[in-house]
């Protein structure tokens, strides 16, 4: 997911799209949350991990 939004935010930025940027940029948000708790060991969606 993080890798996904760091694309969109690129591509909306360069493209001038705001939507893409906007929607990157969550994408990111929430990718790099899961990743934190999953790396702290705390349970996310009923796994121990998230890649």
């Amino acid at each position: 997911m993080v890798i996904l939004g760091l694309i969109l935010l690129i591509i909306g930025f360069v493209l001038g799209i705001g939507i893409l940027w906007t929607i990157g940029l969550i994408v990111l948000v929430v990718g790099l949350i899961l990743a934190l708790l999953g790396a702290i060991g705390h349970g996310v969606g009923g796994r121990r991990h998230y890649w």
